[in-house]
């Protein structure tokens, strides 16, 4: 590894060069940098919601029964959160990471998804689905069925280390 310093304007940059093939490495020739994205590529998942106010206790523990299934059943999730709104107590997002458009499928199918998206039409209001990330016809397809509304950021360039 090459360590390579450079002033600009009076600003000292330093950068990390690396000499080998250990795709570990960062900038090495087995980068993780990826030349398409679509079906096979991760990406990521935002669920936005809103909890009615006297309904908060008993959807955390839907949210929290829910996650704990989706641990135990999809190893394709890589991150999956409940995260609440620092400014607004009621509102909340599911934070997600899918391994591929496969994964994400698996979760649609999961059982305790089922059960708890019958919960939310009860215990919450608002819920929209955000994709960060390039995913295929067939996720297009399965997010229609569910009647959620979403959209789809689509990757332009980038790389994932996930």
């Amino acid at each position: 590894m090459t360590v390579k310093f450079i002033t600009l304007g009076g600003v000292v940059y330093f950068c990390f060069i690396c000499h080998d093939r250990n795709p570990h490495h960062l900038g090495s020739q087995g980068s993780f940098f990826m030349s398409s994205f679509g079906s096979d590529t991760p990406f990521m998942l935002l669920a936005k919601l809103k909890v009615k106010e006297d309904k908060v206790a008993e959807y955390l523990e839907i949210a929290d029964k829910t996650d704990k299934a989706v641990e135990a059943d999809e190893p394709g999730m890589l991150h999956h959160t409940f995260d609440q709104d620092p400014d607004d107590p009621l509102r909340f997002v599911w934070s997600e990471v899918y391994k591929n458009d496969d994964a994400l499928l698996a979760h649609l199918a999961n059982p305790a998804v089922g059960v708890y998206l019958e919960a939310h039409a009860e215990l919450g209001t608002d819920f929209s689905v955000e994709f960060y990330g390039t995913v295929g016809d067939k996720v297009i397809e399965a997010m229609k069925g569910t009647r959620v509304p979403f959209k789809v950021f689509k990757t332009q360039f980038g790389y994932s280390r996930v």
